[in-house]
């Protein structure tokens, strides 16, 4: 395809796989036996992107609790009081908040890939969660004995040993989640929030390679659970240059869902950095009606009048069920929205003379 396209990451868990973890939760199956569940639904999400005839796949963090707290999995230092993040729509999700240290991964991205590129050979990439994400767990009071310092370094060392592992395990490219950006505007209008977080991120990025970092792409996202947004309402202009001052080679936005898609775009076109390449999300995963062909193609359309076609992709808006628990969208309509992006991208190629 003359246009790339890419999926974000996550898609809604199978049946089987949601009773499997209800099933678990009361005790009722074993550890082994939700891994089985886990990795029949990793292959089943693989072959059906392929029979979709996309270029690149993503196991669709079937094995992961969450898109977020997966390197928590097996951590024992955390108490359940942690941040709250509001939803729009009235719920929340908490996150953990660290209790001891030293703070370690107890399961690295790398390990997802391997399990998925044993049943493929086309290109798959790996999701990963930012470390300005996992920031967030530290207690704003401290912790006696494990300076905040400490623990940045700690987790720094930890982000950066995924990225490589994922990286030398093959991955097409490592996507960092980064969907508290806009929420830390919306927490602090000043900027200096965001502009820690991005610093943060730059301090792993930055101990990579620049063939390295071509091959590492950031995520943002107002927020995308249970059908509700948590910053939808922060406006993109006042996010995207402290964004693209992260040291990424890609970017992918989600933009389907915005009002006026050309001013957000031509805010992009002015501060996108001239080597770095941006996929415009052209299908909203907390939209139940499935995007015709049609529809992508004119979203593509409008985002070629402001980018230069040589650094424009095309994405979901975002995951489609970043929460293991959530299940506001079907997984047959997850697919549907994925083929109108595959197929409305080939129009737009087609119109472009691509």
């Amino acid at each position: 395809m003359s246009i790339p396209t890419e999926p974000i990451g996550s898609l809604p868990r199978s049946a089987a796989l949601h009773h499997a973890r209800i099933q678990h939760a009361n005790g009722r199956i074993n550890d082994q036996e939700l891994a089985e569940v886990q990795a029949q639904a990793v292959a089943d999400t693989l072959d059906r992107l392929e029979k979709l005839g996309s270029p690149v796949l993503v196991d669709g963090d079937q094995a992961k609790p969450s898109a977020v707290t997966y390197p928590l999995d097996g951590f024992t230092g955390l108490a359940p009081d942690g941040v709250v993040v509001p939803y729009a729509d009235g719920h929340s999700r908490t996150l953990p908040r660290l209790s001891s240290g030293p703070f370690r991964y107890g399961v690295r991205a790398d390990s997802y890939l391997r399990t998925a590129r044993q049943h493929t050979e086309l290109p798959v990439k790996a999701t990963v969660a930012a470390p300005s994400g996992l920031s967030l767990l530290y207690p704003a009071d401290g912790l006696a004995g494990y300076p905040r310092e400490t623990f940045l370094d700690d987790l720094l060392a930890e982000s950066e040993a995924e990225i490589r592992g994922c990286l030398d395990a093959g991955a097409h490219r490592v996507q960092l989640d980064f969907g508290e950006a806009r929420l830390a505007l919306k927490l602090d209008p000043s900027g200096g929030l965001l502009d820690d977080l991005v610093a943060l991120n730059n301090r792993v990025l930055e101990r990579f390679t620049e063939e390295e970092r071509a091959r590492i792409g950031v995520h943002t996202h107002p927020g995308a659970d249970q059908g509700s947004t948590h910053s939808l309402d922060v406006d993109y202009a006042e996010l995207l240059p402290r964004l693209f001052q992260l040291a990424a080679g890609s970017f992918f936005l989600q933009m389907a869902s915005e009002t006026d898609p050309d001013r957000v775009l031509g805010v992009v076109a002015g501060t996108l950095r001239p080597d770095a390449q941006v996929f415009v999300g052209v299908t909203d995963p907390l939209d139940p009606r499935v995007e015709t062909p049609d529809e992508v193609r004119d979203r593509v359309l409008v985002a070629a009048r402001h980018l230069p076609l040589d650094r424009l992709g095309t994405c979901d808006d975002a995951g489609f069920a970043m929460y293991a628990d959530d299940t506001a969208l079907s997984r047959e309509t997850a697919f549907a929205k994925i083929d109108a992006r595959l197929r409305g991208t080939e129009r737009a190629a087609r119109d472009l003379g691509l």
